[in-house]
């Protein structure tokens, strides 16, 4: 009987659950907040709308943080909330509008270094110019640090079509940004070097 009761110790130690830490959630969920305007700016374009959509997904978030199980990705557990947000918004009543000035800056500078004073208009134009499916999948990859499997994931499909839409975006960006068919600027190299760090982020995944 003794031995059946130190297996039943052994056994609750093992499926105890994590201990819950408001505070800590707190800490974390605060932390994503650039994360989560860049996102969703790079989903609208429009930067009024996209900071109200991410305002949305953080309260969900923390409404629902009860929900979340210590441990896993909490970015692509919010990018998740902050995507449905954003469709179901658009399947209502809104279609997606081009780029505006300053989100293609925000959705990278943000991201890769906040006090990068870079200006990326002719990434703003690239980006522009991808399909909506591409430019979701390179800026979740590329920009956000995400894996495939957890763009996938956010996206709601398999690993390989998120490669794919990948392998794409970059071709294409590549391809858009080579061409150089933009107003002249001073901001062509801050443009490419921001472009070149997308870039060999997908490449570093893609090789893993």
């Amino acid at each position: 009987m003794e031995s059946l009761n130190v297996e039943s110790d052994d056994q609750s130690r093992i499926e105890a659950p994590v201990v819950y830490d408001e505070n800590e959630f707190r800490a974390e969920l605060t932390s994503l907040i650039p994360h989560l305007r860049a996102f969703s700016r790079s989903l609208c374009g429009n930067a009024a709308l996209a900071d109200d959509i991410a305002q949305d997904a953080l309260l969900k978030a923390w409404n629902a943080r009860e929900k979340y199980q210590p441990g896993t990705n909490l970015k692509a557990w919010t990018f998740t909330i902050l995507r449905n947000q954003f469709y179901s918004i658009k399947r209502r009543s809104w279609r997606a509008t081009a780029l505006e000035p300053g989100v293609a800056e925000e959705t990278i500078v943000s991201v890769a270094n906040p006090d990068d004073s870079v200006r990326l208009n002719e990434l703003r134009k690239a980006l522009d110019k991808l399909s909506d499916d591409q430019r979701e999948a390179i800026v979740l990859v590329g920009a956000s640090g995400l894996s495939y499997d957890e763009a996938a994931e956010i996206c709601g499909c398999a690993t390989g079509t998120i490669k794919s839409r990948v392998s794409r975006a970059r071709a294409s960006l590549e391809s858009i940004m080579e061409d150089g068919d933009f107003d002249n600027s001073n901001d062509g190299v801050g443009a490419l070097d921001a472009m070149d760090a997308i870039l060999k982020e997908a490449d570093t995944l893609a090789n893993k």
